[in-house]
C-alpha cells in the first residue's frame, strides 16, 4: 500500500530543524497495518497553492488511497492545511478532527487541543487526514483514527488495509 505523508514546517523545510512529525507517522502506521506501506515523503513549507497542488496530483494522478499531513493546523497566520485541505475536498469528514481534539483534551489533558483545526475527508479514492505537528501528539491521535481510516478505505477504494 502507498501512502502519502506530508509534513508542513517553514523551521524544517529551510533546515533549521530535523522533520520528526512524518517519521513518526511512518512509524505508527506501520506498527498498525499488518500490509507493506510505501511512503510518498514530502517536506515542504506552510503554503497555500503548493500543498493545495500537491493534494490534488498525490489523489488525482498518483491515486494514493491514503494522504496523511502534519502540521499547519493550528490559529497561526502562516497555518493553511484545513484551508488547502478544504479546498481540493469532496466530501469533509469533521469527526476525524472531533475525534482528535476530543482525545488530545480528554485523555492527553491537553488544555490548548481545543485551537485545532484538523480536519479530514475524501477526494475521488483518496482519504486525506490532517495531524497535529507535534510527534507526541501524533502517537497520541493516530492510533485511535486507525479502525476509521481502514473503514473509509475499503468504502472509497475496495481495499481494507488489516489492522494488527
Amino acid at each position: 500500500m502507498k501512502i502519502g505523508r506530508i509534513t508542513l514546517s517553514d523551521r524544517a523545510s529551510s533546515g533549521l530543524y530535523e522533520d520528526q512529525s512524518g517519521p513518526e507517522i511512518e512509524r505508527v502506521i506501520s506498527a498498525c497495518f499488518d500490509e507493506p506501506v510505501d511512503f510518498v515523503r514530502v517536506l515542504m513549507p506552510d503554503d497555500l497553492p503548493g500543498l493545495t497542488a500537491l493534494l490534488k496530483r498525490l489523489a488525482d494522478d498518483e491515486r494514493l488511497p491514503l494522504v496523511v499531513t502534519t502540521g499547519g493546523t493550528g490559529p497561526a497566520p502562516r497555518d493553511i492545511t484545513p484551508e488547502a485541505t478544504r479546498a481540493v475536498l469532496e466530501k469533509e469528514l469533521p469527526g476525524f478532527g472531533e475525534l482528535m481534539r476530543r482525545h488530545s483534551y480528554d485523555i492527553a489533558r491537553v488544555p490548548t487541543a481545543l485551537l485545532s483545526r484538523a480536519t479530514a475527508g475524501i477526494r475521488g479514492g483518496t482519504l486525506i487526514v490532517n495531524l497535529p505537528g507535534k510527534p507526541r501528539a501524533i502517537g497520541e491521535c493516530l492510533p485511535p483514527l486507525l479502525p476509521a481510516i481502514a473503514e473509509c478505505l475499503e468504502h472509497i477504494s475496495g481495499f481494507r488495509p488489516k489492522l494488527r
